[in-house]
């Protein structure tokens, strides 16, 4: 761990609505560092549920500092995965489970090829393993137990005489091993390369998630969607490409809605998204632009605060039902600042109706975004560096809105807004 701060120059050009994978590495540093001071406070925590818990968490603890000296990228992509980052803040605030660590340290044996057998936790009928997948187990001779050991071309789970092979490649399926699927994509170079994780139970917190795997040909979907989205994004909008493929790793199946897409993140989970089926390559490339900001966001808020203590008060947000505290309106002009951005690049690539709906979303998003940029500003809720950070993405946003947009487009986009404001006030 190390002291991190931001300095001036990608402070700003994230509050702009960029950055760059530069300003991400800042970012994931912070969060790395979040994750050992978590880790370590699970290890504390422990204590307190008594003498078995803190030597097993304790020993799983020591054993991944172990292969950290031997194997320091098995170990981090372990620690890295976004799960992680839930399971260890809801088991600090009680909700949790500290025997976690020993699940940690045998994905990390079986990363590292480690020969250290470990004795984990079975939970539903199953045993996770955070950044690789889940072997289907009965309970074991312990009660509730299973020992996961490394092995020639992969590992093995072994509970009451069961033994599921983890396979070489982890991320493919086997009988009884639910592996992390991966999702890539690639054009001219650039790769976005991510994993589906649709087992481990935090996943991504207060989100529905997807009841069910999905199927293969499900996954087929995906990747041709993916395909083609990331074309877009690589095409013309190359910032924001840039930063999905350096802060997305994990893609989370949800629900679907009943109509549209439905995505979210998780200040607890960096890297990770949540994404139900989506309709068209468009949708799926702007809903990465829009969760990248919330993921940039959020990571940001870790290293500077940005907005004072919640006082209760609630404010109009263009995009929401719903009222909404400072932070979440913050975040919401963020997010709509790289949805703006979108389509303001998107629609000089369109044609037709194409380009009607382009320019009628940026002008949409682009005006409900200074709308309630100039709220945050006015709210006296903002700490100095959020009033800075505010007046930076203000600067963006007034920019964009000196430029011509079609009569037609506006006028949509301006009627769609009025009847936004009119159906919340009457809520």
């Amino acid at each position: 761990m190390r002291r991190h701060w931001i300095p001036g120059k990608v402070f700003s050009a994230l509050a702009a609505g960029s950055g760059g994978a530069h300003a991400i590495g800042h970012l994931q540093a912070a969060q790395y560092s979040k994750r050992l001071l978590l880790l370590r406070g699970v290890r504390d925590a422990a204590r307190e549920e008594g003498p078995v818990r803190a030597r097993r968490a304790r020993q799983a603890f020591a054993l991944l500092a172990e292969i950290q000296n031997e194997a320091p990228d098995a170990v981090e992509a372990v620690l890295r995965h976004p799960a992680v980052g839930a399971w260890a803040q809801e088991t600090l605030r009680g909700s949790g489970d500290t025997d976690g660590l020993t699940s940690l340290a045998a994905a990390a044996v079986v990363r590292a090829g480690f020969p250290r057998p470990v004795e984990v936790a079975v939970r539903g009928g199953g045993v996770v393993l955070p950044s690789l997948g889940r072997a289907l187990v009965p309970a074991a001779d312990a009660p509730g137990t299973a020992t996961v050991r490394s092995g020639p071309g992969g590992g093995e789970v072994t509970a009451s005489g069961v033994r599921v092979r983890i396979p070489a490649d982890p991320h493919r399926d086997a009988p009884d091993w639910e592996g992390l699927r991966r999702l890539e994509a690639e054009y001219h170079g650039m790769a976005l390369r991510v994993l589906l994780d649709d087992v481990d139970p935090y996943r991504l917190p207060g989100a529905e998630t997807a009841a069910s795997r999905p199927r293969e040909e499900e996954l087929e979907a995906w990747r041709s969607m993916l395909r083609r989205a990331w074309r877009l994004l690589v095409r013309w909008h190359w910032t924001t490409a840039e930063e999905v493929a350096a802060a997305i790793t994990v893609l989370t199946p949800l629900t679907p809605p009943e109509q549209g897409l439905r995505s979210a993140t998780s200040t607890e989970t960096f890297g990770a998204i949540g994404m139900s089926t989506p309709p068209d390559e468009h949708a799926l490339a702007v809903s990465l632009a829009h969760e990248a900001q919330h993921a940039k966001l959020g990571a940001l808020a870790d290293v500077v605060s940005l907005t004072r203590p919640d006082d209760g008060s609630l404010y109009y947000a263009p995009w929401r039902d719903d009222p909404r505290p400072v932070t979440g309106l913050l975040h919401g002009v963020y997010a709509h600042l790289g949805v703006a951005g979108y389509w303001r690049r998107q629609r000089v690539h369109e044609r037709g109706d194409a380009a009607l709906r382009a320019h009628t979303e940026f002008a949409r998003w682009r005006d409900a975004s200074v709308l309630a940029a100039h709220t945050l500003s006015a709210s006296g809720r903002l700490t100095t560096e959020g009033e800075l950070f505010v007046a930076d993405m203000t600067r963006t946003l007034q920019g964009w809105c000196r430029e011509p947009v079609p009569a037609s487009a506006l006028n949509q986009a301006r009627t769609t807004a009025e009847r936004h404001r009119e159906r919340w006030a009457r809520r």
